[in-house]
């Protein structure tokens, strides 16, 4: 069974988001399984992956845009270095840039892809028996290949679609068809929802499945899904909810190059005061307090908003008794907000921007992390701490539901109903009466470092779920 993934992020070749951590796994993950051969295709950007890499030019051809015609290469890492082949599709003027996403002319960028990934099948006669398309980005290849003639060749081949975060959908005005490649106008039908093309719709219209990345965000589509309920309603015959995994050979205090220390599970609460020792150090803030800990996109649907109030609130209101750090960006009045903070409180440190590195370090040093999300499709962020023995502070909600139990309940993190800063300074004295108690503490962390959330069971799901 040959299976081609179309994302636009891919973890380590280029990533803004957990939808590159989950493309980057899932396949190398499927390709264990007996007779899975998984494949990633993605465009090319100007990152070092490319450059530190060899490569091979195994397709070159040219697409028509309006009246623009694109030059397509497609290019073959040559020693599948991540567990599985990968394709980068470069196209001059289109898919050739530093960035993953942000530009003026993204509809058009994402169209070329996919026009760009179908001819190159098309024009080598590359029949995979599994289309799989992340995300509204490539949410408009299961109409292309039913409704464009230019790709009668891939006409029948099954496609699956994967909502990973259904707030961008992707929607555009109807001028945007003139860069389509030529179908079947009578089919405009399956493109249109509300008066605009929509890919995320089309998607869930034309795929012969789909799925959400956790069951618990799949039932709250149905409720919530910004202005597609009725749609996801109709199609709920098609509709699957799978939760991710994360990659347990990159995320692992015994072996992750990026700690100070390492550690494991026999000597996870002496590792991780060691690592917490080396981060407070670096940051000026004091190790012997609870380290609370924030990591993300400062997005609404984050909860990111809520931060500088729960920064001075809380540090006010508990007398400082704890520490937070916050590793993240994405919105400049919020970046401003902190950064005055954080020349206020020595109980606060605040790190902006992106960093691979220092996202493992304060999973292994936090002893929680805090995520107030108002939407959380999955989240892996509460997955990567529990592996690092870290208790995760969640608002119940999305995949956060399916992954993480409150102590009072026999689990080992904490919930929250409410995205508002009193429930999560509430909560956070919560963790600051559970840091108290050593042999609690010492519980929760080896609980939470025993708990398995490997690729290898979602991974057969999806198997299963092509299979069918």
């Amino acid at each position: 069974m040959t299976i081609y993934h179309l994302s636009m992020e891919c973890y380590p070749v280029a990533k803004v988001g957990g939808l590159a951590d989950v493309v980057g796994a899932l396949p190398k993950y499927q390709n264990k399984i007996k007779g899975v051969d998984a494949k990633v295709v993605m465009p090319w950007y100007n990152k070092s992956f490319f450059y530190e890499h060899e490569f091979e030019v195994v397709f070159d051809g040219w697409i028509h845009q309006s009246f623009n015609m694109y030059q397509v290469q497609v290019m073959k890492e040559k020693n599948n270095s991540l567990g599985f082949e990968l394709y980068l599709v470069r196209i001059p003027g289109l898919l050739d840039r530093d960035n993953v996403y942000g530009y003026w002319d993204e509809s058009q960028q994402y169209l070329a892809f996919q026009h760009g990934v179908l001819h190159w099948l098309s024009a080598m006669q590359i029949r995979p028996d599994i289309l799989h398309c992340h995300d509204y980005h490539t949410g408009l290849v299961p109409f292309m290949i039913e409704n464009c003639p230019e790709f009668n060749f891939l006409k029948g081949v099954k496609t699956i679609g994967t909502i990973h975060n259904g707030e961008y959908q992707g929607q555009m005005k109807w001028e945007m068809s003139n860069y389509f490649p030529h179908f079947d106008g009578w089919k405009w039908g399956l493109l249109d929802w509300n008066g605009y093309i929509n890919p995320l719709a089309s998607m869930i219209k034309c795929c012969h499945a789909f799925t959400a990345v956790s069951g618990g965000y799949l039932q709250e589509l149905f409720q919530n899904f910004k202005g597609l309920e009725s749609l996801v309603q109709q199609e709920n015959q098609k509709a699957f909810g799978i939760i991710n995994g994360i990659d347990t050979e990159v995320w692992n205090p015994k072996t992750d190059e990026m700690l100070s220390f390492n550690f494991n599970l026999k000597n996870a609460v002496a590792g991780k005061l060691k690592n917490k020792k080396v981060l407070c150090e670096t940051y000026s803030i004091n190790p012997d307090l609870p380290l609370f800990g924030f990591i993300g996109r400062f997005a609404t649907e984050k909860g990111a908003d809520l931060l500088p109030e729960l920064v001075q609130r809380g540090i006010q209101q508990m007398h400082g008794a704890f520490n937070i750090i916050i590793l993240g960006s994405g919105n400049s009045h919020l970046e401003e907000e902190l950064q005055n903070l954080n020349y206020t409180f020595t109980n606060f440190a605040l790190d902006l921007g992106y960093k691979e590195y220092l996202s493992h370090q304060i999973y292994a040093s936090a002893d929680f992390l805090l995520m107030p999300s108002r939407v959380e499709p999955c989240g892996l962020n509460q997955m990567y701490a529990m592996r690092y023995g870290t208790i995760p502070l969640v608002r119940y909600i999305g995949g956060l539901k399916d992954t993480v139990e409150d102590i009072s309940t026999g689990g080992s993190g904490i919930n929250f109903g409410d995205a508002t800063v009193d429930a999560i300074i509430h909560n956070i004295d919560r963790a600051l009466h559970i840091y108290s108690q050593k042999d609690l503490m010492k519980n929760l962390i080896e609980n939470n470092m025993k708990k398995d959330f490997s690729w290898e069971l979602s991974a057969q799901k999806y198997v299963d779920l092509y299979k069918n």
